[in-house]
């Protein structure tokens, strides 16, 4: 780890509008789910949601900023500048929180925005010289509540739509899909991923129905609800965490659909965040080990060359020593 850049770097100006939507977008969707939409969690709690999210990013923030000699990196742009350093944050508190529900235990909710967060401070892998955060934020932090208190679960599907007709329902999923593919296909750039996790998951679900007598209309329908778009669109393609390449993309998403397959086979609930938290922790190792390989590739590399260079020639003076001595 030596040898990696840890400060991590500006996000280019594409990465910064797609997150300013993402902030705009879940920000507008807590308030209609709180008033008009039926969302379970107090209305206070995405506030709370909020201010975890941002102390524990600050605060890291400030360590970060002293370990590594720099200015912190909310300083410097003024208040906009402190707007894009958050909206991270900002996003992962409001996600967490939407989609958890621990009866009344908000330090559960809290404990689980502060993982979230501080993983993209901890687990990170080197990437083009630079050391990135590999983990999903949000879906990490779900994960471990789910993992370390059974009682909790995530948010029941009809929380999203609990309080309009069918036909406003179906109305949220066409707004949520279409939004979600524009912000995906213009700035995110991660259409392969989502047609390679949709296409699998349509396969894993008839394979599961032919192989294990799972209900394929079932499955299949579990495409159509909110939560699934939701997670197609604002979760599994987070650009942080996710492979920028085609065929890596592929790989990704089909491997989070394969797993998750695999999980309701094993009969483990909560498989879609599972299986995303296995692929990025995969996903994780295998930059790891990228690194460590051209690492010693270049080692040997440069013992090779340096065993290559000839030693420069000795030149016997002795006789002219001698010639010395007897003059």
């Amino acid at each position: 780890m030596a040898d990696q850049k840890t400060s991590p770097p500006r996000h280019d100006p594409k990465v910064v509008i797609a997150l300013r939507r993402f902030a705009i977008s879940i920000s507008i969707f807590n308030i209609l789910g709180y008033t008009l939409l039926g969302f379970e969690q107090p209305w206070t709690w995405p506030l709370v949601a909020i201010a975890t999210a941002y102390a524990t990013e600050i605060g890291l923030e400030l360590i970060a900023a002293r370990a590594d000699g720099r200015p912190p990196r909310f300083l410097g742009g003024g208040f906009r500048g402190v707007l894009e350093f958050l909206y991270p944050a900002h996003i992962t508190g409001l996600a967490l929180n939407m989609l958890t529900y621990v009866n009344d235990q908000i330090l559960v909710m809290m404990f689980g925005v502060v993982v979230a967060v501080s993983a993209k401070w901890i687990l990170r892998a080197p990437v083009r010289g630079k050391l990135r955060h590999y983990m999903n934020p949000s879906n990490l932090g779900i994960s471990v509540i789910l993992l370390l208190f059974p009682w909790a679960s995530i948010a029941p599907p009809y929380h999203f739509t609990e309080h309009v007709n069918t036909w406003v329902g179906w109305l949220i999923v066409a707004v949520i899909l279409i939004s979600g593919t524009v912000l995906n296909a213009k700035l995110t750039g991660r259409m392969w991923l989502i047609g390679a996790w949709l296409i699998v998951f349509a396969l894993q679900s008839i394979v599961r129905g032919l192989l294990f007598d799972t209900s394929i209309p079932a499955a299949l329908g579990m495409m159509t609800g909110v939560a699934f778009v939701l997670f197609t669109n604002y979760m599994v393609t987070d650009p942080g965490t996710t492979p920028s390449r085609p065929g890596a993309q592929v790989a990704f998403g089909a491997g989070v659909a394969l797993l998750y397959g695999f999980f309701m086979v094993a009969h483990i609930a909560y498989g879609l965040f599972f299986a995303t938290t296995a692929v990025c922790l995969i996903r994780g190792l295998f930059l790891w080990g990228l690194h460590f390989v051209h690492k010693a590739r270049a080692q040997q590399e440069a013992r090779a060359n340096l065993a290559a260079v000839p030693e420069p020639s000795v030149v016997d003076d002795s006789g002219a020593r001698d010639r010395v001595v007897r003059a």
